[in-house]
């Protein structure tokens, strides 16, 4: 067995911003009462002719970039997303189209909001068995597509866009060692599976938002935890948290109580709503594009949400 390791990301949204004073003119709502509630002032929203598969080819283009690799070098592609409209074929295999790529074996992963999580684990995984050296990984969701906007409190929280990883073979398997990518802590909440909803005729997102926040900010923190133990590490050892970026009112408690009082918090929910299983490449992504994270730190990456899923794991920076 070989170790794996992040050696790149990358991150795309679309163009359009919309404003909380937009917003405002379309529901029953304001810049006030949204920034006071989930914290969020902005988020991208892409176009009719901007699919799923677009947004997470264009992550995927930078991060293979940064990497300095080719797409034919790729043996896995990896998909995390809960927006894709059609069954098939598959987002991984439109990704995969759109880059040029020769033959890669090609998966989507639908864990919604914890999908990113799920499926660098899932990466890391198929590395270590030996069943792929390289994975390009990539959470990407059109939240706009599946949301009521009409509905003030679903409305106001969701955005869209993409964020990639290139992993790759190392023979440091040990995230304390070197760069690499921690074991993987992961699970569910069954009898709390409709807590985060997409469905429907045509979807759409629901949640219980109470129930989501009293179980994200009381759970979480002790399985966070047990995530860096995992890695061999403390919470006070890591240089930067990336939560799923639900809100900002999830997110600032949650850090706290996990205890990296050392660490950068990733806020980007502010800027970019709740991308669900983007947000956590996406912000991640920025944090080391801005210098805020330097190569070999450790970084506690970890999602939840939709069926009540988590998945978390320590990662070096690449």
């Amino acid at each position: 067995m070989s170790g794996s390791r992040i050696t790149a990301v990358g991150h795309y949204q679309p163009a359009r911003v919309l404003t909380n004073e937009e917003l405002a003119g379309m529901v029953d709502t304001s810049d006030a009462w949204i920034t006071s509630r989930v914290g969020i002032r902005t988020r991208h929203i892409a176009g009719p002719d901007e699919p799923v598969d677009e947004l997470a080819a264009h992550a995927a283009a930078k991060a293979l970039a940064a990497a300095g690799r080719t797409p034919d070098e790729i043996d896995l592609v990896l998909v995390a997303t809960s927006t894709a409209i059609d069954r098939s074929p598959n987002m991984a295999a439109r990704v995969a189209a759109r880059l040029g790529m020769p033959g890669p074996a090609v998966m989507d992963i639908n864990v919604v909001c914890a999908g990113f999580t799920h499926a660098l684990a899932t990466a890391a995984h198929a590395v270590r068995a030996g069943g792929a050296r390289r994975v390009l990984v990539i959470g990407a969701d059109k939240m706009s597509e599946v949301t009521d906007w009409t509905d003030r409190t679903t409305c106001v929280l969701v955005g869209d866009g993409a964020g990639a990883a290139v992993v790759e073979a190392t023979e440091e398997g040990a995230v304390g060692a070197g760069a690499g990518i921690g074991p993987v802590l992961w699970g569910s909440v069954p009898e709390m599976r409709n807590a985060v909803r997409i469905e429907g005729t045509p979807p759409r997102f629901a949640q219980e938002g109470q129930s989501v926040y009293r179980w994200a900010t009381t759970r979480l923190p002790e399985f966070a935890r047990q995530a860096c133990e995992k890695a061999g590490l403390t919470p006070e050892d890591l240089a930067a948290v990336v939560l799923h970026q639900a809100n900002l009112r999830i997110v600032e408690p949650l850090a706290r109580r996990i205890g990296a009082v050392n660490a950068v918090v990733a806020r980007d929910v502010v800027d970019s709503g709740n991308t669900s299983a983007a947000s956590i490449p996406l912000a991640f992504s920025k944090l080391v594009e801005q210098g805020a994270v330097s190569a070999g730190d450790p970084v506690l990456l970890f999602g939840f949400g939709g069926n009540l899923s988590y998945a978390g794991q320590v990662v070096r920076c690449p």
